[in-house]
């Protein structure tokens, strides 16, 4: 396993973080406990979790393990926004409503500090002056050492970086995004944000709920019982069989398998790989069910694509961008 720098920052993270969205919920305390474990003996040292997850059972569980083993030697990432009180401060990101929260994870996850706290979504409800300057005064009184942001467009996380630059303000230096190779929306302005001010890129759902795992073939007329995707959705983020059942997405299945066969490594491996490998990019999260799912996942570390299999990658999971990314492309590559 190997370690990088969170952007510009000093804080060295394995080149995987283990989420742990379904320990407390689909995974139990034993299976989660081996999953850690494993993770930790692999080299790892990042984890990632929310107060949400579980309405906060994935922060106690990680709080039990944590208790007999080495706090110094973790990452622990977590996340505030989600409701987690039946009242009309229970959720978001005001100054109440962050500061209740911040306590709720430190108490939970048994622990005097969080490493890494992320805002998990974007509040419109908010000034962001009030949910950034909270923020600052979490890393000063030594709760959080280090602030991210999850789920924001280019703008919205420049506009904040810009204003905790401005106030003097400890500011974000990670982003949390949707991010694979059916999802890359995300390097036509979130990622250039993130390059040009120094964040560390983390990726959320690296094989997209498992159309990038291997498991689906053409012809298909609905995904496997036991698979995550649903039939359909009306969620625009979702990952259902009716919105990602494309020409383009087997496409992508078949220049995965393509350069699988190449390697030798197996189709979820090689796209995660993939993702470790883009600009920007610290840690993909890894969100392991199962112990046997956490060996696998471990199998992308440590070893390279080379420039040539990233390239076919790359063309292959390419889409056409849309106004106004395509006419900024056409006139930097045009200036005459």
């Amino acid at each position: 396993m190997e370690y990088r720098r969170i952007g510009r920052t000093g804080l060295r993270v394995s080149e995987l973080c283990l989420g742990a969205m379904y320990f407390g919920g689909d995974t139990d305390e034993k299976t989660a406990f081996e999953i850690l474990d494993r993770f930790v003996e692999a080299g790892g040292n990042f984890i990632d979790t929310a107060n949400r997850y579980n309405d906060g059972e994935s922060e106690s569980l990680l709080g039990r393990w944590l208790k007999n083993r080495d706090r110094d030697r973790m990452v622990v990432a977590t996340k505030v926004f989600g409701r987690m009180h039946d009242h009309p401060n229970g959720l978001g990101l005001s100054r109440k409503h962050i500061v209740s929260a911040v306590e709720d994870s430190l108490r939970r996850l048994d622990t005097d500090y969080i490493d890494l706290y992320y805002t998990h979504v974007f509040s419109r409800d908010t000034p962001l002056e009030e949910t950034l300057s909270t923020l600052d005064t979490l890393v000063t009184a030594g709760k959080v050492r280090y602030l991210g942001a999850s789920n924001l467009a280019g703008w919205q996380l420049q506009k904040a970086v810009d204003l905790s630059t401005h106030h003097g303000w400890n500011r974000y230096v990670a982003l949390q995004p949707l991010y694979n190779l059916l999802d890359r929306d995300i390097e036509w302005d979130s990622v250039e944000v993130c390059l040009a001010e120094g964040l560390g890129v983390m990726p959320w759902s690296p094989l997209r709920a498992g159309w990038l795992s291997g498991r689906f073939t053409r012809g298909m007329q609905a995904p496997p019982e036991s698979a995550r995707v649903r039939q359909s959705s009306d969620v625009p983020f979702d990952m259902s069989w009716e919105q990602y059942n494309t020409a383009h997405t087997w496409q992508v299945l078949d220049a995965l398998e393509a350069v699988a066969a190449e390697t030798g490594r197996s189709v979820p491996q090689v796209a995660t790989r993939w993702l470790i490998q883009k600009p920007g990019v610290t840690a993909p999260i890894i969100g392991p069910r199962t112990l046997a799912h956490a060996e696998s996942s471990l199998g992308a570390a440590g070893w390279t694509l080379s420039a040539e299999q990233m390239s076919t990658l790359d063309a292959a999971s390419a889409k056409p961008k849309p106004y106004p990314f395509n006419l900024l492309e056409f006139y930097a590559a045009n200036p005459g």
